[in-house]
């Protein structure tokens, strides 16, 4: 009975799409329209959020930095005291060496440290490439892919050599097709000899990330970069079975000792977690959606008052044949269920409609720029909930009036 009446009804409503064209085809638009707004703007924000998930996937959760500059107010201020962190001394070798020395719950600790130069090769340039110099450490603590090429030995690093691992886009624009192992290139002005390529990251909100690095051992990249750099970092990653909240104790301790901090003075670094990473893509994350439910739920609701505006006519023009439905029979429920799942199934149409362009567009945008945009069967799944959803709230006070009309005084209309 239950596919039966589904079927009738949808049945009438595709009757009602064919017979009123021009009417029906304006009252599913705004249902396309809003389903459209809704799906697009939460899938162009779950895009951001892989996109930024895969931008810091080379970071463990066991994985703490320290920096001169935090990333939000630290704790117990109101704000972002720059003043003060301006003040600050940025992390040093001297630090990565003493903290190797007595750090206890550390399983690695690797130091970098970058700047902008021009990178070149014969006639080819990039003139914003990142020069970025690593302690051999450095591949230990975060996940790093060389794609080609090899890593650097530790004697390589410890004795500066003039050395470099780039990124694929760099490969790309420098060397074309032509393997650029063994070749040599310059960066800021330096001779170096390409030994790896990384593998490739893509675009992302965030730049192209280590495509566009040239990586060399921290020894020799001091000559361009310096030994004191705001950009520098020191990353630790954590001994098995020892939480961030350990080592980060420990690693307070000790590097307030070293710095030579008193007792009742503040820390002049900062310690950021993985987590905290996470947590600020999080936030940005949920910002975005509560923007795109918004934009959604005002689409929505002109979709619905179109749909229950069509329903109203519907109910009037078939007045007369509800009232025959009675006389033989059919029941208030069977009258009410017939209309609101006509409602239902124009939603549907009108939804699915808004799904069709959704995947069109997006995967236009994929095509066009370098942003892989994705549609994920959830919210496919939550756009044709949306739709039953908003045919039931469109379609229940005409599927009442129908379901309440008098037999007699039905079958008597014109």
């Amino acid at each position: 009975m239950f596919f039966r009446l589904f079927k009738e009804s949808f049945g009438f409503a595709l009757q009602a799409l064919l017979v009123n064209r021009l009417r029906t085809v304006l009252s599913l638009l705004g249902v396309s329209i809003g389903i459209f707004s809704i799906i697009f703007v939460l899938s162009v924000v779950d895009s951001m959020e892989a996109d930024m998930k895969e931008s810091f996937n080379m970071i463990g959760s066991d994985i703490l930095f320290i920096q001169k500059w935090p990333m939000g107010p630290e704790e117990g201020a109101e704000e972002y005291e720059w003043w003060k962190y301006m003040r600050r001394r940025p992390p040093m070798m001297r630090d990565m060496q003493r903290l190797e020395e007595r750090l206890t719950y550390a399983d690695a600790i690797a130091f970098s440290s970058t700047t902008q130069g021009t990178a070149e090769y014969k006639n080819n340039f990039v003139s914003q490439a990142t020069a970025q110099g690593v302690s051999y450490e450095y591949r230990e603590a975060l996940v790093l892919k060389v794609e080609s090429g090899r890593y650097f030995t530790p004697l390589e690093c410890e004795a500066g050599k003039n050395l470099a691992i780039i990124g694929h886009e760099i490969a790309i624009q420098l060397f074309g097709d032509s393997d650029p192992i063994g070749r040599d290139m310059t960066i800021a002005g330096l001779k170096v000899q390409v030994i790896g390529v990384l593998a490739k990251e893509g675009a992302s909100l965030f730049g192209n990330g280590v495509d566009m690095v040239v990586m060399m051992p921290i020894n020799f990249a001091s000559r361009i970069i310096g030994n004191e750099n705001d950009q520098a970092s020191i990353a630790l990653k954590s001994k098995p079975g020892i939480s961030n909240k350990q080592l980060k104790d420990e690693l307070i301790a000790v590097l307030r000792e070293t710095r030579g901090i008193k007792p009742k003075g503040d820390n002049d670094f900062s310690i950021i977690e993985s987590t905290m990473i996470s947590a600020m893509v999080d936030s940005i994350i949920g910002v975005f959606n509560i923007v795109g439910m918004v934009i959604g739920i005002f689409s929505i609701l002109v979709g619905a008052f179109s749909i229950a505006n069509i329903m109203f006519v519907s109910v009037s023009e078939r007045t007369n044949i509800i009232g025959i439905q009675k006389a033989l029979g059919a029941k208030n429920s069977f009258i009410l269920n017939q209309f609101l799942f006509e409602s239902i199934a124009l939603c549907l149409i009108g939804g699915l409609i808004g799904l069709m362009f959704v995947f069109i567009l997006v995967k236009i945008l994929s095509g066009a720029i370098e942003f892989n945009f994705i549609l994920p069967l959830s919210r496919i799944v939550m756009g044709l909930g949306i739709s039953v959803a908003v045919g039931i709230l469109a379609g229940i006070i005409p599927a009442l009036k129908a379901a309440r009309l008098n037999p007699v005084d039905a079958i008597r209309s014109k």
